[in-house]
């Protein structure tokens, strides 16, 4: 099977990463990954990217730290994607996949936009949007704000930065959602951060953005948690009680 990593980050675009996108995308190639997807910090959130520059400036160089990527996945057979964690307020974010440099070029006003509107968007364009570690407990975080299930395609549901509990609680909310995809990810910061203990796992290569979209709406990957594949539900909960 196919691994593919879902959520990190690099120092050019996300202004908690400590290394930069080619040297993340070889530590998941090293790590036996087939390829990954880079979610960095919208602009309208944890960015390392100035916010006075212009919007095409701003979004200009998160498509550059990717191709710097991508051009080393593309030298070593490893398929590297574009996506995005957008920030929604009060502390909640929205992984994004299946967009690239012309969505955010047509849509300078994404900072303006109400979840609903974002999300039409991104599904307009043929993307597909899966909340971001939904119960992480940080002060920065409103807790009594929910997740966004009414314009959702799927949920993280590991996340191998959170805490058991909170991953737990994820899952069950997926469980309650069966229409919703179940993704995992190790929202990597820095070269080696968790390779290895999270993803999904496909039969097939994830070569384009339609590829990696059209597998995460049929709901073909396997969880990768703590390491493992999981199987069942149960298998889960045990490694996250």
């Amino acid at each position: 099977m196919y691994k593919y990593e879902f959520h990190a980050h690099c120092m050019e675009c996300s202004k908690c990463a400590a290394a930069p996108a080619v040297d993340i995308a070889r530590s998941f190639y090293e790590g036996g990954y087939a390829g990954m997807v880079f979610t960095d910090h919208c602009c309208c959130g944890y960015s390392a990217v100035p916010t006075e520059w212009p919007w095409e400036q701003r979004v200009r160089r998160y498509y550059e730290a990717y191709l710097t990527a991508k051009e080393f996945g593309d030298a070593h057979d490893f398929d590297v994607h574009f996506g995005w964690e957008h920030y929604v307020g009060r502390g909640k974010e929205i992984l994004t996949y299946g967009i690239d440099l012309d969505f955010l070029l047509e849509n300078a006003d994404i900072p303006d936009l109400t979840v609903e509107e974002y999300c039409d968007r991104v599904h307009a364009y043929g993307g597909y949007v899966a909340q971001a570690h939904p119960y992480r407990m940080r002060p920065d975080i409103d807790a009594t704000w929910q997740p966004f299930i009414h314009c959702l395609d799927g949920i993280e549901v590991y996340n191998a930065a959170n805490g058991a509990c909170q991953n737990a609680k994820a899952m069950l909310l997926a469980v309650a959602h069966p229409e919703l995809g179940q993704l995992s990810g190790a929202d990597c910061h820095r070269v080696g951060e968790k390779v290895g203990a999270a993803g999904l796992c496909f039969d097939r290569r994830l070569r384009t953005n339609d590829d990696l979209v059209a597998a995460l709406f049929a709901k073909e990957g396997k969880l990768i948690a703590d390491g493992r594949i999981i199987e069942t539900i149960d298998d889960f909960l045990l490694t996250n009680p």
